[in-house]
């Protein structure tokens, strides 16, 4: 191998892996041991086979070589190939070549032991790792297994040779093209499992595949999948998640005892034709081949497709409402957040909130499933039902039209080996709807309390949990409508009691949510953001919808504006009422928000500070709820929540309450009218009472505020 021209094509496969728009991620580099290394590797497309290696040569700084089929090596191809070290698995002296580089460390090797593409990912057939080719069903490569046995074996020999001297291992060193012994590399070989995921997978027509077919006008079918998939995978964006697992060191297996007999002999010649050593090397290989291929795909990166379509596979019915469908996978996706179903690993959109699976799909990921069910045929539509052709995930794929034809059941084929997870899968899936709803809802409402306890236990470890700051849900009789309703800011669940009893009484079910950073020390407040007080909200929707038929959202001050902006993005929403809502940080007073000259200067203060725990005074009508400190890094975050509410106020349809006190001390009454103008709902009321307080749902007057809210929710539910 030339080393420079391997670096300057690296420096080309570089260049590609900068211009496409996949989005590669890199796990368990630390699982990478510093010896000889045979990476054993999933094999899906031919991008890994130009870009694997360079990731690799990046990491462990040694060139990585690999094995390829040997019509591959045609014109420009094969001289590519050489380049940077691709081998043909018909090359006379591959076997010799690997292990001379793996004992002296001149390159890592990658190999694939499915042997070729796993273009449709079915590998498993009645609980065995089996490999789906036109040829039919058959065993994994054992090659690489006993590749790794063999140099380990030579090196061993020879190290123990060298006690003794050097010309009694001649033989083998130049059979092995190796000048002598001091190039064998001290440390031992292992294999490596890696896993690729792509996510999403996805073929369509794309720049690549047009210049093909008119550059060659009549392109075979195999060739035009490939361009129209692993054009898309480039040109589109793919995320592909490479994870490298733990070693398999060589050796642990070399400790029977007919290897350390082998070992003891003089003679070398007849060391690897010895047939006790072939058979028991056959076996051993055997062996490590389940060992690594269980590891490679149980490392599959999980993401939102495995879980829809899991669901659609195992589901008893053939139909089911999108909602609900929506429903399972959120609760399935929550638990695995949770460290759920055997601790897989996930993908990076699966390890935050998952709430906006059943309110907006602000990430798309419930629209990108269906719409490429719904274009393949695997669901159709009947008003909010979805039916499933059951053919669909279950039939025979196509070699090289799977991946254009139905790409779901190849994202299904590649959950099977995931015995774990299917079976968590298996349980929410065969689970009575209503049953589901209550269990989710425990769940949710449990890890809510778990979270404020484990806040406490951080940021207030007096209150220890128990405190006014626990979200709590007050139950009513089934089928009867739900209000989520949101504290404001700086206050805490207690602080809507009153009200959420009262609406109780009357026959509703009322959650009131905590907004994290509430409820624990104005410390915890100053490191949150806005966009987990809307988390909050919407976990809080999804909790009451799994118990009502229809949710009003209800807040107070900052609190109401958190459900306008949950009301403008999700039309489930029944219906607000709003408290004392402010249009615009402008809106408040000195009480809350300082003049604007000092503004600017404890903003330009924060941006030159690390520190940005700076805090203001403040003085409340409930002081045993509020916070008496409030961080100036609050206020900005409860600028940057009300800096869309003007723009989105044309998209709240559903009836709207607002009621203001007139001398409102803390927000200008002005705010809530213009928010109030700018209403795309049709049916509204704003109604201002003679009240010169700002938290009107508790205290003097709250009986007004809780009829009026009664009386109007009556009416429009």
């Amino acid at each position: 191998m030339n080393r420079s021209a391997y670096l300057t094509t690296g420096l080309a496969i570089k260049a590609l892996s900068l211009l496409s728009k996949a989005d590669v991620a890199l796990h368990g580099q630390e699982n990478i041991p510093q010896g000889s290394t045979i990476f054993v590797v999933n094999h899906f497309t031919r991008l890994e086979t130009l870009l694997l290696p360079y990731y690799i040569y990046t990491l462990t700084e040694t060139p990585v070589w690999s094995l390829a089929a040997s019509d591959l090596f045609k014109g420009g191809l094969a001289r590519f190939f050489d380049l940077v070290g691709v081998v043909s698995t018909k090359d006379p002296q591959r076997d010799e070549l690997i292990v001379r580089t793996l004992l002296t460390g001149e390159a890592n090797w990658i190999i694939f032991p499915e042997g070729s593409m796993i273009k449709t990912k079915k590998i498993m057939d009645r609980g065995r790792y089996m490999i789906t080719d036109p040829k039919g069903m058959r065993q994994p490569h054992t090659g690489a297994a006993s590749l790794a046995l063999r140099a380990e074996l030579s090196r061993r020999y020879l190290l123990a040779r060298a006690e003794v001297s050097e010309e009694g291992c001649r033989a083998m060193l130049d059979f092995l093209d190796i000048d002598s012994l001091a190039s064998i590399q001290q440390a031992g070989t292992s294999i490596v499992p890696v896993n690729l995921t792509y996510y999403p997978i996805r073929a369509r027509e794309n720049i690549a595949s047009n210049l093909a077919s008119r550059l060659v006008g009549d392109l075979p079918e195999r060739l035009v999948e490939e361009i129209m998939t692993e054009g898309t995978m480039l040109l589109s964006g793919v995320d592909l998640d490479i994870r490298f697992g733990k070693p398999i060191a060589m050796d642990r297996f070399l400790r029977a005892p007919i290897f350390r007999k082998e070992l003891q002999k003089q003679d070398a010649t007849h060391f690897f034709t010895s047939p006790a050593v072939q058979a028991l090397t056959r076996k051993t290989a055997q062996d490590i081949m389940q060992q690594y291929m269980h590891d490679i795909y149980s490392m599959t990166t999980v993401n939102h497709e495995h879980l829809f379509v899991s669901f659609l596979r195992l589901y008893p019915f053939a139909r089911i409402k999108e909602a609900d469908l929506r429903r399972r996978v959120f609760y399935a996706a929550t638990l695995l957040e949770d460290g759920a179903g055997g601790g897989y690993n996930l993908h990076k959109s699966l390890s935050s909130d998952q709430a906006h699976l059943v309110t907006d799909d602000r990430y798309h990921k419930v629209d990108n499933f269906l719409r490429c069910a719904l274009e393949t045929g695997v669901l159709h539509r009947e008003g909010a039902v979805l039916v499933q052709d059951r053919s669909k995930l279950s039939g025979p794929l196509s070699m090289h039209r799977g991946r254009i034809d139905n790409p779901l059941e190849i994202v299904a084929n590649e959950v099977e080996p995931l015995t774990r997870l299917r079976r968590l899968l298996l349980s929410l899936a065969w689970q009575p709807n209503i049953l589901l709803r209550i269990n989710l809802a425990r769940y949710l409402l449990k890890k809510e309390t778990k979270r404020y306890v484990s806040d406490c236990r951080i940021h207030a470890p007096e209150r220890q949990g128990k405190g006014s700051g626990r979200p709590f849900l007050l139950p009513s009789w089934p089928g009867r409508p739900g209000v989520v309703l949101i504290h404001s800011y700086l206050a805490e669940p207690e602080e809507v009691r009153l009200l959420a009893r009262f609406l109780n009484r009357r026959g509703l079910w009322v959650y009131a949510p905590r907004l994290p950073g509430h409820g624990t020390s104005p410390e915890d407040l100053a490191k949150r953001s806005h966009r987990e007080w809307l988390e909050a909200v919407e976990r809080g929707f999804a909790l009451l919808s799994c118990l009502c038929p229809r949710v009003v959202l209800g807040g107070v001050s900052v609190g109401a504006s958190l459900a306008f902006d949950l009301a403008a993005r999700v039309k489930e929403v029944a219906a607000v009422f709003a408290v004392c809502p402010p249009l615009r940080l402008q809106d408040f007073s000195s009480r809350f928000m300082p003049t604007d000259d000092v503004w600017d200067r404890l903003l330009r203060r924060m941006k030159k500070s690390s520190d940005q725990q700076q805090f203001l005074q403040f003085a409340s009508d409930n002081s045993h709820i509020n916070y008496n400190r409030n961080p100036i890094s609050g206020i900005r975050e409860v600028g940057l929540l009300l800096a869309g509410l003007e723009d989105n106020a044309a998209a709240i349809t559903q009836p709207v309450l607002i009621v203001q006190a007139e001398n409102d001390p803390v927000v200008n009454p002005k705010g809530s009218q213009r928010l109030y103008s700018l209403l795309g709902s049709k049916q509204k009321e704003y109604s201002m009472l003679h009240s010169d307080r700002h938290i009107l749902v508790n205290g003097e007057g709250a009986g007004r505020v809780c009829h009026a809210i009664w009386e109007y929710l009556a009416d429009i539910l």
